[in-house]
């Protein structure tokens, strides 16, 4: 009889790489260029900055399924400050990120007899969120030449008549590509031709490495039923205050029909507190400093890694934004292989680009978070690392 899900993954046996960063961490302190957690990042978090979560309104339970009216006003706001002109009424408070894709999974979706389309490379997450949905997921590629872009002719191999949305993260982690208009357009006018909804995952639209990035006109006011995601996590850095936001944008008749059934979901699990949700507006003011913080940090350390990586063979690839970058590294080995030796011989701690699904040898993906010495002294060490082999 069977006990558990098949749509759970298996028990995973520890593999070489967690075993040996095991090891490295008994031998003593490492630099962690993976670390991605900002509230243990050295940045200074306002002392009060969480105070709005004790408003006394927050005793009394105002269930409303697509949020209360000032949080949802406050979520728009973020759109605002990027120029774009989206009503609170078209704003979808969730618990996080996440359920918001798997919210979306089951408006836009038949469990077992749909399809969505999700980017690589990219975090391993959509694995495990499609999966739990029952849904089936195929992936198109990002193509690199100095820059990235969608591979079409891979999005449209992988679009069927079960394709039910094509998942977008801009920019994208690991590898920092913002949509560019060329690919905007080219992604709205497939999803209008095809009745195919677009979900933009937004979440690290506020970090341009290379100053604010560019708002594709295709998505201001898009054609095909739009839904972008975005999140206290980090918007202001608070992974553990969990509060994201979905925007609904594209024809008025499809919006008004998605938010009508997306009342319908969300009042079905009223996952969002009351406390959050009454702290929104303030938690966005004072998290502002910590934007900036998070922004500066990013941006000083990305230039750095362009600095210090200067082997014939080694290149950082060219990034938008967010919190991420890749390195290619000479295929004379396995990025596996040289990951490992910076665990075990240097104590730094990097990313293959196998992690990610990179389709090829040889990139590293490393963190932009970490304090700059530190991340500074890491990259001198990869530099090195790369010059002894």
């Amino acid at each position: 009889m069977r006990v558990f899900s098949s749509r759970l993954p298996p028990d995973r046996a520890p593999n070489r790489f967690s075993q040996a960063l095991a090891r490295a961490r008994t031998k003593g302190p490492v630099i962690d260029l993976t670390a991605s957690n900002p509230t243990v990042a050295g940045f200074v978090y306002p002392p009060d900055l969480l105070e709005p979560l004790a408003d006394p309104g927050g005793l009394v339970y105002r269930p409303s399924p697509l949020g209360l009216a000032e949080a949802r006003a406050a979520a728009a706001a973020t759109f605002a400050r990027r120029g774009l002109n989206i009503e609170a009424d078209r704003i979808v408070l969730t618990a996080s990120t996440s359920e918001a894709y798997s919210i979306l999974f089951k408006l836009l979706c038949d469990p077992g007899g749909s399809r969505v389309l999700t980017p690589v490379p990219s975090y391993p997450l959509f694995d495990h969120l499609t999966a739990l949905d029952g849904v089936e997921q195929a992936r198109y590629a990002l193509a690199y030449h100095g820059a990235w872009t969608i591979d079409l002719p891979s999005l449209d191999a992988a679009w069927t008549p079960a394709t039910r949305a094509v998942l977008c993260v801009t920019p994208n982690n690991p590898t920092g590509s913002a949509l560019h208009p060329g690919d905007a357009d080219e992604l709205v006018t497939r999803c209008a031709a095809r009745g195919t909804a677009l979900i933009l995952d937004e979440v690290f639209c506020d970090y341009g490495l290379r100053g604010d990035l560019e708002e594709p006109a295709s998505l201001r006011l898009p054609d095909a039923l739009t839904f972008r995601l975005g999140g206290l996590s980090k918007t202001i850095g608070l992974p553990q205050v969990k509060l994201g936001w979905l925007a609904v944008q594209g024809p008025d008749a499809q919006v008004a029909e998605a938010l009508d059934r997306l009342e319908f979901i969300s009042d079905t699990y009223l996952s969002v507190s009351t406390p959050v949700q009454l702290a929104l507006p303030r938690l966005l003011d004072r998290g502002g400093a910590v934007r900036a913080q998070i922004l500066n940090r990013v941006r000083r350390n990305y230039a750095a890694l362009r600095d210090i990586v200067t082997h014939p063979g080694a290149s950082v690839l060219g990034a938008d934004g967010g919190w991420s970058a890749v390195l290619r590294v000479p295929a004379t080995r396995s990025e596996e292989s040289l990951a490992l030796d910076l665990l075990d011989r240097d104590a730094v701690v990097v990313h293959p680009g196998f992690f990610f699904d990179f389709p090829h040898e040889a990139f590293l993906v490393v963190s932009l978070l970490p304090r700059p010495e530190e991340f500074a002294r890491g990259a001198r060490l990869i530099e090195e690392r790369l010059h002894a082999a």
